[in-house]
């Protein structure tokens, strides 16, 4: 179980409305964190090619001889914070690269990478609710949407521009209020789907709200216009570009808001939280699927539930993807052999018992999950053992599909 420290860091996220010159400030910011990240990657890439190691020290060195350039003497114009951030950012992700956590680090496109910077204590100053960052004169128009922590003193700031327009301001603060929640002996097992969102080991099924879906026949439309728009259209080009960037803005936003509610009751009525270990980024690749799959956003789900499952002092279990939790008899223990997905409800040939299919699944993974944690699987089974067999399978070999 994860043990939450006295004070946890939290980020709150905050649309401000920035004026032109602020605007133009923020926007040449991020093109010279874009092309700092680039060149240092450039660097370091032809650097192992020559069999060569290049740390963050070095590259921090390179970029004053850059500054010094007449070619490069703009990135002058912007605080030198987020050009060091920038840095430390590169030297994280091939931290995770050699640590064979990620693919190699890509170079930043103009036009679609994210646009942010970040900015660290002595990059900015806030001071009664008033925000100013470095190189920039007046304070952000930030909404303040929901208040900061009381005391709260941002340690991190990080401006960025979404695809549809958007400015929005994060400040990372130490959140006093977050605390272990009195445990109890409630624990519940989650079979997630496509028709339903998620079904509980209680017989719940909270239903798929289909956001995309909803908004299907907007963003199509939006679509087929911006597909006439030929790359001469300037600016009509633009706009059509930011019509369909709000329309899939608002379908992530209104699903980021009703997982956000719903991983935050599990969290809080349960003591231990029991799911599937499943591989979403391999289950995308059916065509047929794919655009249901990432409706649903799986992933997205359980990092949220992780985490505030971390914050409160619950437990997350995670049964291997290959327990057969759909062809197994939650009352008697049979197997059954085959199991189509068309099969919605069935009979257990051992008990007589029937099912629906995936309320049994849901009791059979929280069946599953004292055998998960008393084996030291951890949260990630599959990935803490990458190349072997992870508890669960280690439990059941016979009744592998």
């Amino acid at each position: 179980m994860g043990v939450t420290t006295a004070c946890v860091k939290r980020a709150f996220r905050y649309r401000f409305c920035p004026t032109d010159a602020q605007a133009a400030e923020l926007s040449r910011t991020f093109g010279c964190v874009r092309k700092v990240y680039d060149l240092a990657l450039a660097a370091r890439t032809q650097a192992w090619a020559r069999q060569e190691r290049v740390n963050h020290n070095q590259t921090s060195a390179m970029l004053t001889v850059w500054k010094k350039t007449e070619e490069l003497a703009y990135l002058n114009d912007v605080s030198s914070v987020p050009l060091q951030q920038c840095l430390r950012h590169l030297q994280s992700a091939f931290a995770t690269f050699f640590a064979k956590r990620a693919k190699y680090p890509r170079f930043k496109s103009r036009k679609k990478s994210h646009k942010s910077a970040e900015y660290t204590t002595s990059g900015f100053r806030f001071r009664d609710g008033r925000l100013t960052l470095a190189k920039i004169g007046e304070p952000l128009d930030i909404v303040w949407s929901r208040p900061l922590p009381e005391g709260a003193k941002p340690s991190t700031v990080t401006v960025s521009q979404d695809a549809a327009g958007r400015w929005f301001v994060s400040l990372l603060c130490e959140d006093a209020s977050v605390k272990p929640v009195p445990a109890n002996r409630n624990a519940v097992g989650i079979d997630v789907g496509l028709d339903h969102l998620l079904t509980l080991s209680t017989g719940e099924k909270i239903a798929n709200p289909g956001h995309e879906r909803k908004d299907r026949a907007r963003l199509a439309l939006a679509q087929r216009r911006l597909a006439k728009k030929s790359n001469g259209d300037g600016a009509n080009r633009a706009k059509a570009r930011r019509k369909v960037a709000k329309i899939h803005a608002r379908i992530a936003d209104r699903r980021r808001d009703g997982l956000h509610k719903l991983t935050t009751r599990l969290v809080r009525e349960n003591q231990t939280i029991v799911i599937e270990d499943l591989t979403v980024r391999n289950m995308v690749k059916n065509r047929s699927l794919a655009r249901a799959i990432s409706d649903v956003a799986w992933s997205e789900f359980r990092c949220l539930l992780e985490c505030e499952a971390s914050w409160y002092g619950r437990e997350v279990i995670a049964v291997d993807r290959f327990f057969p939790s759909s062809r197994l008899c939650s009352a008697c223990g049979t197997l059954r052999e085959k199991m189509p997905l068309n099969v919605r409800t069935w009979t257990c040939d051992g008990c007589g018992t029937t099912h629906d299919r995936d309320v049994n699944a849901a009791k059979n993974i929280l069946a599953a999950g004292p055998a998960v944690a008393v084996c030291g699987a951890g949260i990630r089974p599959q990935r803490s053992t990458p190349g072997g067999q992870s508890a669960t399978k280690q439990k059941t070999p016979r009744r592998e599909p």
